[in-house]
């Protein structure tokens, strides 16, 4: 059973694909923090027009991806390290939450479609930003199980934040094959059904991850490049 077996959503909008493009861009870093976004260039660079492309920045401005400085422009946010700990202790309650909605919700497509996706990565040879890939397909297939629109856009978010910060500090020296492999563990929590033993392993599955987060971001700060 492969994905085409989940739920089927309606196709997104060009404003949710203007959205989605431009988020994975400051995602990656192709679009740096303090960087000008210019309407006119990021239709061109998306082939969307400019009403999604406006309502996409507005998106974007309300999640702190973008700031819009009067009479200056529109630029990429940096990441507020102060920010940091409300960032990773919002997570470690909302995917524990999610956890236990998706194991008494779920069905067997989505547990299917999750142990393909683990299949493949361990069948192949992947660099560490297509395992952070498999990572967050993980994520939202667990998300879709759980069934809850006001918990999705939230979620999506944080992990979006998540990655960035992975982007900025860890791309280069993190292995991200235990954070792949942790997801094994937790799918078989997932199809059993057992909720609290899912919202365990995802509470730490989330809480490791950001310790290394938290850790190179540390360890950045008392670099005295960093001064």
């Amino acid at each position: 059973m492969t994905d085409s077996a989940l739920p089927q959503t309606p196709p997104p909008s060009l404003s949710e694909q203007a959205y989605a493009d431009i988020r994975r861009r400051i995602v990656s870093l192709e679009f740096g923090p303090g960087d000008v976004l210019v309407e006119d260039d990021l239709r061109e660079l998306t082939g969307i027009g400019r009403t999604p492309v406006r309502e996409a920045l507005q998106r974007l401005a309300r999640e702190h991806f973008v700031q819009v400085v009067p009479r200056r422009g529109m630029f990429v946010t940096g990441v507020d390290v102060a920010e940091l700990a409300t960032l990773l202790e919002t997570r470690s309650v909302l995917e524990p939450y999610a956890a236990r909605l998706a194991a008494a919700k779920g069905s067997e497509a989505h547990w299917a479609a999750m142990e393909t996706a683990l299949t493949e990565a361990e069948a192949a040879t992947l660099e560490p930003v297509d395992m952070l890939a498999v990572d967050r397909r993980c994520h939202e297939i667990m998300w879709d199980a759980a069934d809850n629109r006001f918990l999705l856009d939230p979620l999506d978010m944080l992990y979006a934040q998540g990655d960035r910060l992975w982007h900025l500090y860890l791309s280069d020296v993190s292995e991200m094959e235990h954070a792949v492999s942790e997801h094994g563990e937790i799918l078989h929590a997932l199809r059993s059904g057992d909720g609290d033993r899912a919202a365990e392993l995802v509470e730490g599955h989330v809480r490791s991850f950001d310790e290394q987060i938290r850790e190179a971001v540390k360890s950045h700060l008392d670099s005295p490049l960093a001064s």
